[in-house]
């Protein structure tokens, strides 16, 4: 028996470090008619378009009233090339659950993977913080952080130069 196109996609990518997952979303509108078309565009418009995302296919439950709130799920399949765009998705899209399908063993990561996968969560931080403050503060206030934000930014890049120049030194003072 032949495996389908996308058995062989599937076991090719996570040969080579992708991962698949199922993806679990709820939903919630006072418009029952909205909302399948706002999980489908969640999918169609939203996830798959996110980098190293390599297909995304799922189900989504017929709405449920509850307490004049209609409520609704999906349960996503996704494939990525690598556990970073996992992270990214998670993060923006904050699925009610993800499930690891495969690999079903251990991942090894680079060094360089868990570094991008820090500063990834250390971005999304900032700029989640960043709004919300934006939304609670006054404007001086605001301006006062945004200073603060780029005095850290210089300062990583100050530190970054350093890092480099003493990378390069083979001189070795005592």
């Amino acid at each position: 028996m032949a495996k389908s196109d996308v058995e062989a996609v599937t076991e090719e990518k996570v040969s080579k470090g992708g991962v698949l997952v199922r993806l679990y979303f709820d939903m919630q509108n006072p418009d029952k008619e909205k909302l399948q078309p706002l999980m489908a565009e969640l999918i169609n418009e939203h996830l798959l378009k996110e980098p190293g995302v390599v297909y995304c296919y799922g189900a989504i439950d017929e709405p449920m009233e509850k307490d004049g709130m209609f409520i609704t799920n999906a349960v996503l399949t996704l494939l990525v090339d690598n556990f970073i765009p996992l992270v990214g998705i998670a993060l923006r899209y904050s699925p009610a659950g993800i499930e690891i399908i495969k690999p079903s063993k251990e991942m090894v990561f680079k060094i360089s993977s868990l570094q991008s996968m820090l500063m990834d969560l250390s971005l999304f931080s900032l700029n989640y913080s960043k709004y919300v403050l934006e939304k609670v503060l006054k404007p001086e206030d605001i301006e006062n952080i945004n200073n603060q934000i780029n005095n850290r930014i210089e300062l990583g890049r100050k530190l970054l130069d350093k890092r480099g120049d003493s990378a390069g030194s083979t001189d070795n003072k005592q």
